[in-house]
């Protein structure tokens, strides 16, 4: 029989905040960047082109254990850039590096069940914790803004641990920090490759929830574990953890 949860970890982007809201305020970066560059290229060309230089970037940078999502924001400016025939100077770049992370911190936004149901997890005594694919700069704000502070155990970013999903390290440092064996942890997370491939690997059980019409980012295509457990809503575990 397998043992009862001491702690639940979640992932950040697509678990415990929703992704609406994200494109639409990226794209608003890029449409700047694009008029900074002074190309003459229609929204969807500016948008393909982006799309592109993402895609390249993204299978360069992922492979390693460990990157910071600042070098990979970089690397697809500067890919862009070569795709569409212009230099990026150090000004330029950082322009697109702030901009980039002021869009998305505005734009993700709590799941309307998140709190609620965290509070719940909290008052039957689990340990909860952020497990997150994202650096310092964009976790702590995140989490002090949204009030996830008043009910999370611990927050772990791969720039704190060194380490990213689905590597081993970043799970073994999460559960290192809570005290916990993998097997009493039940891992929460929206990516497939990176939250249930990862977690599983180190034998922790994992929830994987899906949200309508919505790839996570940074996926291959590559076959993956099934999860334990699939979810719309947070809300559903509730019940899928015993109390």
């Amino acid at each position: 029989m397998a043992k009862p949860y001491r702690g639940v970890f979640f992932d950040l982007g697509g678990t415990l905040f929703g992704y609406e809201g994200i494109g639409r305020s990226s794209m608003a970066v890029i449409t700047e960047a694009a008029q900074r560059l002074n190309l003459d290229l229609s929204p969807r060309e500016v948008g393909l082109a982006y799309r592109d230089a993402s895609r390249a970037a993204n299978a360069r940078i992922t492979q390693r254990d460990y990157y910071l999502h600042s070098e990979l924001f970089e690397d697809t400016f500067a890919e862009f850039a070569h795709r569409v025939e212009r230099e990026v100077d150090d000004e330029l770049m950082q322009w697109f590096k702030d901009a980039q992370r002021n869009a998305l911190l505005d734009s993700m936004e709590l799941r309307s069940d998140c709190l609620d149901t965290l509070e719940e997890l909290k008052s039957r005594g689990l340990y909860l914790s952020i497990v997150s694919n994202i650096d310092d700069d964009y976790l702590v704000p995140l989490v002090e803004r949204s009030g996830l502070d008043s009910v999370l155990d611990h927050w772990t970013s791969s720039e704190e641990a060194q380490s990213c999903k689905p590597h081993a390290r970043f799970f073994e440092v999460a559960l290192e920090k809570a005290g916990f064996s993998a097997d009493e942890v039940l891992f929460v997370g929206d990516s497939p490759e990176h939250d249930i491939d990862g977690a599983k690997a180190v034998g922790m059980r994992a929830v994987l929830i899906r949200e309508a019409d919505v790839t996570p980012p940074l996926q291959t295509g590559r076959k993956t574990l099934p999860p334990d457990h699939e979810i719309e809503r947070l809300s559903e575990l509730k019940d899928l953890v015993a109390s």
